[in-house]
């Protein structure tokens, strides 16, 4: 059975930082693109950001770079996302898909499988 489970939301104030985890299993790890989206209130899901575990090339949006991190850790089937410097228009559930031959990463169709979403609050 595939699973992707993220975990790691909470409430940070402005300027703060949380990371993201987003464990899978189910399926071979080092054939996925593993992208994290989220979602606003009133808003559609966007696409944050992706890494391809088998060459670690990566994907941020415009609205992230420099501030948000992608990392794989291969061993542990598990995708990191490290935001930093957090906004209040960072706010959204947040969550993390997997899908084999991933070329416009920031496509929400491009990915197979979708995990539960967590929760990121960031207050001003």
């Amino acid at each position: 059975e595939v699973q992707l489970q993220a975990s790691g939301g909470g409430l940070a104030q402005a300027g703060g930082s949380l990371r993201l985890s987003c464990a899978a299993s189910g399926f071979t790890f080092d054939d996925y693109a593993i992208g994290w989206f989220r979602q606003a209130p009133g808003k559609e899901r966007e696409g944050v950001s992706c890494i391809r575990s088998s060459d670690g090339s990566t994907y941020y949006a415009d609205s992230v770079k420099g501030r948000f991190t992608i990392s794989s850790d291969n061993a542990k089937n598990t995708v990191y996302l490290q935001m930093n410097s957090l906004k209040p228009e960072d706010t959204a559930v947040y969550y993390c898909a997997a899908g084999q031959g991933v070329i416009r990463p920031s496509v929400e169709y491009e990915y197979h499988y979708w995990g539960q979403g967590t929760l990121v609050t960031v207050s001003s």
